[in-house]
């Protein structure tokens, strides 16, 4: 199996990558004016090495970053602990997706598109979240119940007293007429739903097929994790993989489609409306 850096340090590791190049400063002179070896600049790059403050402080300083950068990232660099939140599920869940996950727990805002018709993962009930997993063909048998209980757990940032997640999600309009378990079960998950997007920090809008075509194309689900005003991170889901996104150019193509998705959807009260239409 390949190295899977823990989340902070893969994040915190590609953004020093990231003001290395835009210094237009290669490893080698990067190690020569900091001190810090080519090679442990390469392992603080990938994540193999945790990055120290004082490590992060110098190359950051070097690269040009400004303070309030720096401050950020070296912030970040010490939550790592919470980041790995899910590794009592690590058994049940693939390492590709540990990344996305360790990442969403410490970030403030995500924009998440859910282009099949499920409700998206972070808003399921545990109901529903059993129904979608006992037919999964992808999912063993033995692990469905870790894997029930980790959604679960995930969504506990929503509702988080202290610094709750600030989600908006687009689903599709197919995820509401989806026939997945029992009809009192999708009514429930639709009444919880409801609820969900009736909190401050949640924004959920629905989009139906004649809303995608006004969008110009047709996207994959994706999802865009915010850790302050500058930055990002995307991630796009395969079958059995991820991509991760954090180039400024590619991500600002995601920001764009986000922005679009948001504008030919319904908006939140007229979602809100359809949603509570499916059990009122």
């Amino acid at each position: 199996m390949g190295f899977h850096a823990p989340p902070v340090r893969w994040f915190v590791g590609v953004q020093l990558a990231r003001h290395r190049e835009e210094a237009r400063l290669s490893m080698s002179k990067a190690g020569a004016m900091s001190g810090i070896t080519k090679a442990k600049i390469a392992h603080l790059e990938t994540g193999r090495q945790q990055q120290s403050a004082e490590d992060i402080a110098t190359l950051l300083e070097l690269y040009g970053a400004d303070r309030w950068t720096i401050a950020r990232l070296t912030e970040l660099a010490g939550r790592g602990d919470e980041a790995n939140w899910w590794t009592p599920w690590s058994a049940a869940i693939p390492s590709w997706l540990t990344t996305f996950v360790g990442l969403e727990r410490i970030a403030e805002r995500e924009f998440y598109y859910e282009v099949a018709a499920i409700i998206p993962g972070v808003l399921q009930t545990r109901a529903y979240a059993e129904a979608l997993t006992t037919e999964a063909m992808l999912v063993r048998a033995d692990l469905a119940e870790r894997v029930v209980d980790f959604r679960i757990a995930r969504a506990t940032r929503l509702t988080d007293p202290d610094r709750p997640l600030r989600l908006h999600a687009v689903i599709s309009s197919a995820a509401l007429d989806s026939e997945v378990g029992t009809a009192e079960m999708r009514e429930k998950q639709f009444v919880h739903l409801a609820k969900m997007a009736d909190l401050p920090n949640v924004t959920v809008q629905v989009l139906r097929p004649e809303d995608a075509v006004r969008a110009g194309y047709h996207a994959s689900g994706f999802g865009l994790l915010s850790f302050d005003a500058v930055s990002q991170c995307g991630y796009v889901e395969l079958l059995d993989d991820a991509v991760y996104v954090y180039d400024r150019d590619r991500l600002r193509t995601y920001s764009t489609c986000a922005e679009d998705l948001q504008r030919v959807a319904l908006d939140p009260e007229r979602s809100l409306v359809l949603i509570r239409s499916k059990f009122t």
